[in-house]
């Protein structure tokens, strides 16, 4: 670890927040496939999370010489758990990912591959080494030799090869993992093997201005992970998607041909963690976003310039209680009762798993704010 972070570890902004060190610290000390061995040490440069995925990527050393690039897969494999379990199966000691590579100006590598349960950091693992052969003519420690190999804890893909030779090109990765083809330990053939592919994850392009075509939802299927630094982004130069009549269902009477609102994503695939999107939405005046309830997922609107009227459920914040209660058509469950909010710049609107939120514009300037939501579970 940089001994730099030692001179901050003790500032007060730093024991409120705890992320100046936080990656370096704990990455740096966690349990890798060769650390069973002092000979062997990680220079971990990047890591990224989505998800139940995690994925690592640097320099390994063995007796203090560079032996090769790396990169780490874990999955925690909560979502493929509960699918697997659906059909009377749990996921034991061994799944298959699909994994993508996506380097800067080369050619994407793929392949499906082994990951082996590690009970110290509880999750299924795979190092994808650019070499097993060791910087020099001693041979590998028995400890960690033990776990290398064709699809084994720590193995070579020759499809990776060349992206690996370049660890620091590698910007994205693709990933989706499944059920093995067999059951473990009785052997007998799983004919129809569960996938964590993101939650069946679509993304919105502008394909069309159109509103609501399916041409502007584009099918993903897999996580990615992305290790891009940062991103500078001015919401005017994303070409809006339009929808017609949003999350709202035929005999709604908010229900018009003309009722379109615009949304602008800026984020979605680059988002780490368990966040879906942040986004800018524009409702022009007269119109409407229907309201409706999250379920496994949380969201927060903030509103940046207009004014309208924002409903949520009638008992999800109890301090709501002095304003008016209405009766709103919600997107999929029927009419229910609402607190009707007055709401203008400022103003934020966060709705947690159970909740119903919507929203309106009655006046005569546009009502714009921006989001974004996020699995909670």
């Amino acid at each position: 670890m940089d001994s730099r972070f030692n001179d901050i570890l003790d500032l007060p902004e730093n024991n409120i927040f705890r992320v100046v060190f936080y990656p370096d610290r704990i990455y740096h000390a966690q349990h890798l496939e060769a650390t069973r061995s002092p000979r062997y040490r990680y220079n971990v440069m990047e890591v990224r999370t989505q998800a139940d995925i995690t994925v690592m990527k640097g320099e390994v050393y063995r007796d203090e010489l560079l032996l090769g690039n790396f990169l780490r897969i874990e999955y925690r494999a909560h979502r493929l758990t509960e699918l697997a379990r659906e059909q009377g199966r749990l996921p034991a000691g061994e799944i298959l990912a699909f994994v993508r590579l996506l380097p800067d100006g080369a050619a994407a590598a793929e392949a499906t591959l082994r990951l082996h349960h590690s009970r110290p950091v509880d999750a299924y693992v795979v190092e994808l080494w650019s070499t097993l052969e060791g910087p020099d003519a001693s041979p590998h420690d028995f400890t960690v030799l033990d776990l290398m190999g064709w699809q084994r804890e720590i193995t070579r893909i020759p499809e990776f090869a060349a992206a690996l030779a370049d660890i620091r090109a590698i910007r994205r990765v693709e990933i989706a993992c499944r059920e093995n083809d067999r059951d473990l330990p009785f052997g007998y053939r799983i004919g129809n093997p569960q996938w964590d592919n993101n939650y069946m994850r679509s993304h919105q392009v502008a394909n069309t201005s159109e509103p609501s075509s399916p041409a502007n939802t584009v099918a993903t299927f897999n996580y990615l992970i992305n290790f891009q630094r940062g991103w500078y982004l001015r919401s005017a130069d994303v070409t809006p998607v339009r929808y017609r009549n949003p999350l709202m269902e035929d005999g709604d009477p908010d229900r018009h041909d003309d009722n379109v609102i615009e949304m602008r994503w800026l984020l979605q695939r680059e988002l780490g963690s368990n966040l879906v999107f942040f986004h800018e939405v524009l409702i022009p005046p007269g119109k409407v976003e229907g309201t409706h309830r999250h379920i496994g997922s949380e969201e927060l609107y903030y509103i940046v310039e207009g004014e309208g009227i924002a409903y949520m459920g009638e008992n999800d914040d109890p301090s709501l209680a002095s304003y008016p209660v209405v009766e709103r058509s919600i997107f999929g469950i029927g009419a229910k009762r609402c607190r009707e909010l007055p709401v203008s710049p400022g103003h934020v609107i966060y709705t947690k798993s159970g909740g119903i939120h919507g929203i309106r514009n009655p006046g005569t300037k546009p009502l714009r704010f921006v989001a974004f939501l996020y699995h909670s579970a």
